[in-house]
């Protein structure tokens, strides 16, 4: 009787062990630090998209409002000050100021004063994405025509559109500038440079290691709205998006 007592004190002693063991690997689990989310979808594609598509509406409402409210929008070209390619540059400070205030009455105040009377302009403080809690990627309908056009790649969000008007954007496509070939001049040749032409365009200017980064540089990766899953922004599958996408 005895013995089967010491028995049994063993195998729970043994239980115990294991339960301590399986809930510290847990614990230790739960307790790693990491800079990624999990995403677990839990509804079809289909649905995803139909809610987002619903929203979109009030979503860009909301961020047009932002933008009006903050700024002065009129297209109001400088006279004889261009870009690259020609196209005017704006004229003028854009952030509005509260009712009554000017620049010269702001400069006049204190830092304390202006932020006692709550003065600041809302127009120099961090604009949000227009969807701030998505966020990700939004580009022009001007890259996103002349992208399709080359590459057949899709970069419309159904969820979002871009929010800033067109004349505060830069020339389309930029010119491209070589800091150690100033003499070439615009080496863009006028057009947006892609995996489809960037070869074309630069073989015989660049160096071999140059030209290699250049090619990543154009080549499409999946990321967060653009890509394969569930949980992208795109009607489509899609390739990803490229560093000249944000920064051509």
């Amino acid at each position: 009787m005895r013995n089967v007592s010491k028995k049994y004190q063993w195998t729970l002693a043994g239980v115990l062990f294991v339960l301590l063991v399986v809930l510290s690997a847990a614990y230790a689990q739960e307790s790693v630090r990491t800079s990624y989310s999990p995403v677990v979808i839990t509804e079809s594609f289909a649905t995803i998209m139909d809610r987002r598509k619903a929203a979109k509406p009030e979503v860009m409402d909301r961020q047009m409002n932002l933008l009006n409210e903050r700024y002065d929008l009129s297209n109001r070209p400088a006279k004889g000050v261009t870009m690259s390619r020609g196209k005017p540059v704006q004229e003028g400070v854009r952030a509005k100021l509260p009712n009554g205030m000017t620049w010269d009455k702001l400069g006049a105040m204190s830092p304390e004063e202006i932020y006692e009377k709550d003065l600041f302009p809302e127009g120099l403080m961090p604009l949000p994405h227009p969807n701030h809690p998505e966020g990700g990627m939004v580009f022009p309908k001007s890259h996103i025509d002349e992208i399709k056009k080359q590459e057949g790649r899709d970069l419309t969000r159904f969820d979002l559109d871009f929010d800033l008007p067109d004349h505060f954007l830069p020339d389309f496509p930029a010119a491209i500038y070589l800091t150690t070939r100033p003499d070439l001049g615009d080496v863009s040749q006028g057009k947006l440079v892609t995996i489809d032409n960037y070869y074309e365009l630069f073989n015989g200017t660049l160096n071999p290691k140059q030209l290699e980064g250049l090619r990543l540089l154009v080549t499409p990766f999946p990321q967060q709205q653009f890509n394969q899953t569930e949980d992208r922004r795109s009607e489509r599958p899609s390739r990803g998006v490229t560093c000249f996408d944000c920064h051509a």
